[in-house]
């Protein structure tokens, strides 16, 4: 009984010493961000107001990293130092995948401070112009909306990446103050994505909320060309459509208006550069002013494909998408004009169309022709699965099918876009929150016989993921975007 207990206590007071290390590295965190423009991450995952148990919990992802754990004491080393390079730039760094790497590194006898240094060459301060800040607007609040808002200010920092300004939205109501309260309401609490970590407030004349300390004017307007953003302070600005009200250049570049300078646009668009950042943003011309971010499932299956493409060829696939209802259908039956939807999105699997085999093309089109796709809506409210069913040139096995997904999740253009799980009890509701476009599912790989069709499965958050992917295009085309290490 002795031992027993000897044993419990040791435990108890080993975990109580990690969430002291875990508040020392928040507040290492905290410092730097504010202080410095850098911004901590661990394993993908944001370290900033992360609680001490999330922090412990998160260092489990370093079995997707490392042949050897990396625990807390890693982890904080890594900070300590990074907080000590004093002319270390603003920066994204992730400090797991750091610790990580700094354990399996090939000269042994290279110090901490050494290995960080040289990695940090092309980050290091030099007398270059500091990074402008970009004005965002978002044109419409919905579920979209409301997720980028938070992303954005989540990722503000010092403000001088994306600075959100205004929020343009069709009044539902008479009085103004009661709608902005309600929508204050929507941004604060999400039934899927939880509380937003900080305040709403709507300002004393109505006119503004006051989000984390930002001030984002309230814009009431039905159509693009009532507004003038000049008379709101807004000079410069990049415009985030989430309405799809409009589809075509000809549509979106009416919010080319006094005080906008860009358009981005939330889903495909027609005769405009669709982008999937990550995979084909190098393609965005600096001049060109109305673009799109593709679609929610263009930006989980085309990171996937041009990793399998780039290595072992494609011939033909087939992608299959589970794909969460969406505000599109209705919740109960209802008249709609496209087949099947109009059946209670709840209650029902809808089999239903889907353009993203097809837009693939526009990002990679050396897939052009070689895919087709369908799609079934199912009763969960977020987070969908991509099925790609795909015929290759080269023999493959699951082991090096795997093996290069990992690599590409690891090193390389796509580590934020690729995320790797080799966990055999992941589910959907895992995905929520997750920043990557994809996560590839190792598990589930499989491969026929003579090692030429293969299938391979890939999570995404519909929702937040792809406001992650948005926010990364809108700083590239900003060209506010921060050195980062992954």
């Amino acid at each position: 009984m002795k031992n027993i207990k000897t044993s419990v206590n040791e435990t108890l007071s080993q975990w109580r010493l990690d969430e002291k290390k875990a508040l020392k590295l928040i507040k290492v965190a905290g410092g730097l961000r504010f202080d410095r423009g850098i911004e901590l991450i661990l394993f993908r995952k944001d370290i900033y107001d992360s609680r001490p148990s999330e922090i412990i919990h998160n260092h489990r992802f370093s079995k997707n990293y490392s042949s050897q754990p990396i625990d807390i004491d890693h982890t904080l080393d890594v900070a300590t130092q990074i907080e000590s390079i004093d002319d270390l730039a603003p920066s994204r760094i992730d400090i797991g995948k750091l610790a990580a790497d700094f354990k399996e590194r090939a000269d042994i006898k290279q110090n901490l401070n050494e290995f960080l240094r040289d990695i940090f060459k092309k980050a290091i301060q030099t007398e270059e112009a500091p990074i402008q800040a970009k004005d965002i607007v978002l044109y419409g609040f919905g579920r979209i909306g409301r997720l980028l808002a938070r992303r954005i200010i989540e990722l503000t920092g010092r403000g001088d990446q994306l600075r959100l300004k205004a929020v343009v939205i069709r009044s539902k109501l008479a009085d103004r103050k009661l709608e902005l309260e309600k929508r204050a309401a929507l941004l604060q609490s999400d039934s899927i994505h939880g509380e937003f970590g900080g305040s709403v407030k709507v300002s004393p004349e109505s006119s503004e909320w006051i989000i984390n300390g930002n001030r984002v004017k309230v814009i009431f307007a039905n159509n693009p060309s009532e507004i003038d953003y000049k008379k709101h302070g807004i000079e410069g600005a990049m415009l985030i459509d989430n309405t799809g009200v409009w589809r075509d250049r000809a549509g979106l570049s009416a919010h080319l208006r006094p005080g906008i300078d860009q358009v981005l646009f939330t889903a495909p668009g027609k005769d405009i550069p669709n982008i999937v950042y990550g995979v084909n943003h190098r393609d965005l011309k600096n001049d060109e002013n109305v673009f799109c971010a593709a679609s929610c499932t263009t930006n989980v299956i085309s990171p996937v494909l041009k990793v399998l493409n780039d290595k072992f060829g494609i011939e033909s696939g087939h992608i299959e998408t589970i794909h969460a209802y969406t505000s599109d259908q209705n919740l109960l039956d209802n008249f709609h004009k496209k087949p099947r939807r109009g059946r209670a999105a709840a209650l029902n699997m809808v089999l239903t169309s889907t353009g993203a085999a097809q837009a693939v093309a526009k990002v990679l089109p050396e897939l052009s022709g070689k895919l087709t796709g369908n799609a079934v809506r199912v009763p969960t409210p977020n987070v969908s699965l991509a099925v790609m069913n795909l015929v290759v040139k080269e023999t493959v096995s699951v082991e090096t099918i795997n093996a290069e997904l990992k690599h590409a999740s690891l090193y390389g253009n796509m580590v934020e876009q690729i995320h790797y799980s080799s966990d055999p009890e992941y589910v959907s509701t895992h995905v929520v929150g997750t920043t990557s476009a994809a996560v590839f599912d190792a598990p589930s790989t499989i491969v026929s016989k003579n090692g030429k069709q293969v299938t391979v499965y890939a999570w995404y958050d519909n929702e937040y993921g792809y406001c992650c992917q948005v926010v990364r295009l809108a700083k590239y085309a900003a060209q506010v975007r921060r050195f980062a290490f992954y």
